[in-house]
């Protein structure tokens, strides 16, 4: 070290140097092209796991339709509707996401939800349904679309309504939507 300087450089080991192996171009492992073909493996899958996580949401609106809404039978539908929101788009069924997270919104800012319209509940429930069981038809993809657009914006009118009194909800109801768009 100089007698002038004013810092040190001090340059740390890499062990990681020791561990790493030199691989023939051929030989190149490709992980997203491993992924992708695991998942077109799978992809004849994913229709019957989508009829059936829409057949759950369907028998948890069947249960509240019967006894109403208890704490238990709110959790299972919302639960429901999650799932369908977090795996519908990774399915190649976004609009079932959108209108499943338009739902999911409803049962956590609704303040009473046995003052939620019942049939605003079954629009978005029906749409879901519609969406995942007429999805192979090619004009179904933007009826399916517009139709979950649609059922957001009724949607937030009524949680903008009914939350007017509650700031605390009305900005996580304004905010965008966090489901990947179709």
């Amino acid at each position: 070290m100089r007698k002038d300087a004013t810092h040190h450089v001090i340059t740390q080991p890499n062990p990681l140097r020791k561990v790493l192996r030199r691989v023939d171009e051929k030989d190149i492992d490709d992980p997203v092209a491993r992924a992708e073909k695991a998942l077109a493996g799978l992809s004849g899958e994913f229709k019957d796991w989508m009829l059936v996580e829409a057949d759950r949401l369907s028998a948890a609106h069947a249960t509240i339709l019967k006894k109403g809404f208890s704490e238990k039978a709110a959790e299972e539908l919302f639960r429901a509707a999650h799932d369908i929101k977090g795996d519908a788009a990774t399915f190649g069924y976004p609009s079932a996401a959108v209108a499943a997270e338009s739902l999911c919104r409803i049962i956590e800012h609704a303040p009473d939800l046995d003052k939620v319209p019942s049939e605003l509940i079954k629009h978005h429930i029906n749409a879901i349904q519609a969406i995942v069981r007429d999805h192979t038809r090619l004009d179904s993809v933007k009826v399916a679309s517009e139709l979950s657009r649609k059922l957001r914006g009724v949607a937030d009118e009524y949680l903008m309504h009914v939350n007017r009194d509650r700031p605390e909800h009305l900005e996580a109801i304004m905010a965008p939507s966090i489901v990947p768009g179709d």
